[in-house]
């Protein structure tokens, strides 16, 4: 018998492991068989059934549906090895995101690196089978992928380096790519890039590929995302808001701890998985999962612009809705950059006293850098943090935001930087001090935890909190939960969602 080799270029392995993206998550088997579960299970007894996977990576979706229609079809297909090469022909099909995916993906479902060797279960005639790769490029317009946002002066690669162009969302037509129709896309699609902006900034594109599935118009489509898209994300405004119409998507898993699906992997605002139904239309069934177990509620997505994650939240913020009809913090909350000076901006020998980051503390910005378009610096003003939850990930843990350790009540007369927002101002100091006392209360910072999907917190994530509409002394969260009709089960929920601060009085 002559000896297989491999009609592909067979690179380096060390080589294609260096030029894996951290953000490429390779999903658990538990992971992959969660989101298969949320399917009609007679999809897996129907030979006709196809599966698309657009974004393989270990192949664990493929290898997982081919198990199950192994099981489902013995009665229509009783020859094994018929029914698996009818199975890995005819049912599954695959779109590697990089060269070596390709391979282990490969090497998954079809227990062999190149399916047209004598090692796989199921022979093809090339090396790829029905789990391709194209080497795709990036398009570059004015510096950035038409495509998919990427910074060209990152991704601008040598030729043989993984490009992450990936295949799927870069062209205008999906459906060229394999010709034909598919009845279930499944997968867990690489989640940003790189946009070349300040720091470590990064563009989301794993909304890329929920829209380009949905153009294929399966009859299922169920893909495991960050849950950032809820309330935040730069550039998710249309997404979010289309998924939030879109009465096709019926489920949602959400998990608030990203490490609860994905062991080992840390960010921020945690993961969930959809289904999206094709040709059934209704309201969405919420399922969390979170420090206290598992939680379901069936509602309507498009209660409000963004998605309250908690369903033991929702009576909470109803209520508040209910209950106050005047203006919330989103209208009166200062915007990014409240006097125009960027976070690198630096201190002056004398001028304008101005707070910057903890580096610096209290200096001094020239007045003429200075932009005051709102009014602000001749006020009493509360300073708090852009970032004030900075390095916390998991928000089933207590949630604190604020304290006196990382906010300040400045006098008329001082700015900040852009590392601080302006949640109050006001010409009384003892209105400042006021609103202090109020923010500091659980049931406000709570009411702001419902926005919050990640260390970024700016003035909409505020929209659910009344803005304090008279001064009233000092605020507790007894006064707010009965001039809100907070119920005492909610309460015992707010408070365990929300750390202390000292000298805080709890109801």
């Amino acid at each position: 018998m002559n000896e297989f080799r491999p009609t592909t270029y067979n690179p380096d392995v060390l080589t294609c492991i260096a030029n894996l993206s951290n953000d490429e998550v390779f999903t658990p088997p538990n992971v992959a068989n969660a989101m298969l579960d949320l399917l009609p299970q007679e999809l897996f007894r129907d030979p006709n059934t196809t599966f698309l996977d657009p974004m393989c990576k270990s192949g664990v979706f493929l290898r997982e549906s081919a198990k199950r229609l192994i099981v489902g079809l013995e009665g229509r297909i009783p020859d094994l090895q018929e029914r698996i090469d009818h199975i890995f022909h005819k049912q599954l099909f695959g779109i590697a995101i990089t060269e070596l995916t390709s391979l282990l993906s490969r090497r998954s479902v079809y227990c062999a690196k190149y399916p047209n060797s004598r090692y796989s279960v199921s022979r093809f005639e090339d090396v790829q089978g029905n789990i391709r790769f194209k080497n795709t490029q990036h398009v570059w317009k004015k510096e950035r992928c038409a495509f998919c946002g990427a910074s060209e002066k990152e991704y601008k690669r040598d030729e043989g380096l993984e490009t992450h162009a990936y295949e799927f969302i870069h062209t205008v037509h999906p459906e060229e790519i394999y010709k034909m129709k598919f009845d279930v896309i499944i997968g867990n699609p690489p989640y940003q890039l790189s946009d070349g902006g300040n720091g470590k900034s990064a563009k989301p594109i794993y909304h890329l590929f929920v829209q380009q599935a949905q153009k294929l118009h399966p009859r299922y489509l169920t893909m495991v995302i960050p849950s950032r898209w809820f309330a935040g994300g730069k550039g998710l405004d249309g997404f979010r808001k289309a998924m939030l119409l879109d009465k096709h998507v019926r489920k949602i898993v959400d998990y608030e701890n990203f490490k609860d699906i994905f062991p080992g992997v840390d960010l921020a605002g945690g993961a969930c998985y959809f289904l999206w139904d094709r040709d059934n239309l209704g309201q969405c069934e919420i399922i969390n999962y979170g420090e206290e177990g598992f939680d379901s509620e069936v509602r309507d997505l498009d209660e409000f612009e963004v998605l309250v994650r908690s369903n033991k939240a929702i009576s909470v913020v109803r209520k508040v809705l209910r209950n106050h009809k005047g203006l919330y913090m989103d209208r009166t909350v200062s915007a990014s950059k409240p006097f125009g000076l960027r976070t690198f901006y630096k201190p002056k020998e004398k001028g304008v006293p101005c707070q910057f980051i903890q580096k610096y503390g209290l200096k001094y910005a020239d007045p003429d850098d200075i932009v005051d378009e709102w009014g602000l610096l001749d006020k009493w003003k509360f300073l708090a943090p852009r970032s004030p939850i900075a390095g916390q990930t998991d928000f089933s843990q207590s949630v604190g935001f604020y304290s006196d350790k990382n906010t300040y009540i400045v006098p008329p007369g001082t700015c900040c930087t852009e590392s601080f927002i302006v949640l109050f101002s006001s010409k009384e100091k003892k209105e400042v001090e006021s609103f202090r006392t109020y923010l500091y209360t659980k049931v406000v910072r709570f009411l702001l935890l419902q926005s919050v999907v990640s260390q970024d917190v700016t003035r909409e994530k505020f929209r659910f909190v009344p803005s304090m509409d008279h001064y009233h002394g000092v605020y507790t969260d007894a006064f707010l939960c009965e001039k809100w009709g907070i119920s005492r089960d909610e309460w015992v929920y707010i408070d365990s969602k929300i750390s202390e601060i000292g000298g805080e009085n709890g109801r």
